[in-house]
């Protein structure tokens, strides 16, 4: 039996680390949403992509895909908008432990975000489904949000779902139902998707979704009352994985 999921936000970043913007419609193939972390920054001289839990300046940094092209604004209002051109170049490079092969660019990005960032970057498009985790969506229930808003006394935080940066935000009357969901299929829109495991949380969520600051100390609340991973990380909301591509919105 699959069951259906009312989606209330959906949203994606098509640089990885930067602001997980909301999408009005969205369109799922078997490896997630399409155009969702298309693209990352490199740090060259590493062969490492940046992290966004070590950049949370990243967050402040809004792109867009146009056409082509890729729009990049920065927190102080300038940008540029770019068709990055590749330079037939690979890197294989560390992604959280995994080496990723990247095709690197040339175009105004590289120092446009290299100052921002204050260190030497590149722009790099990144195969489909390689810089994500575990399967490549991620579903948080409204009911989780506001347990954690009430916890934190802090209401603000069931409109900041974007801090999560979960593809889906879904319709839920119970806080952490999503724990119970291992295995199931549910409907989004017109997509199938399989629930996988827990999400396995970082510092990044302690940062505001827009500007990138610390204002919270989430993570900590979440060790408090959550079950944690081998590596001492909180879980809260599911991977899955796509059995029938659709669109959702």
């Amino acid at each position: 039996m699959t069951d259906s999921l009312v989606v209330v936000s959906a949203g994606f970043s098509p640089v990885k680390g930067m602001r997980h913007l909301p999408r009005p419609g969205l369109a799922l193939d078997e490896l997630g949403a399409v155009g969702d972390r298309q693209w990352c920054l490199l740090d060259v001289d590493a062969a490492r992509v940046l992290r966004t839990v070590q950049h949370p300046s990243l967050i402040g940094v809004v792109a867009e895909q146009d056409g082509d092209g890729l729009a990049v604004l920065l927190p102080d209002g300038t940008g540029a908008s770019f068709e990055p051109e590749p330079t037939g170049e690979t890197l294989p490079c560390d992604y959280w432990g995994r080496t990723v092969e990247l095709a690197l660019t040339d175009g105004p990005h590289s120092e446009l975000l290299s100052d921002y960032l204050g260190r030497p970057v590149q722009l790099a498009a990144a195969p489909r489904g390689a810089v994500v985790f575990d399967a490549p969506v991620t579903l948080l229930g409204t009911a989780t949000l506001a347990d954690l808003a009430a916890r934190l006394d802090r209401p603000s935080l069931v409109s900041e779902d974007a801090r999560f940066r979960s593809t889906l935000v879904v319709e839920t009357s119970e806080p952490y139902v999503e724990d119970t969901w291992l295995g199931r299929t549910v409907t989004v829109g017109s997509a199938v998707l399989r629930i996988g495991g827990p999400v396995p949380r970082c510092a990044v969520i302690d940062h505001h979704p827009e500007t990138g600051a610390r204002d919270l100390r989430l993570l900590k609340a979440l060790v408090s009352h959550r079950p944690v991973n081998a590596a001492n990380e909180p879980v809260l909301g599911v991977y899955a994985s796509v059995v029938r591509p659709g669109v959702v919105g």
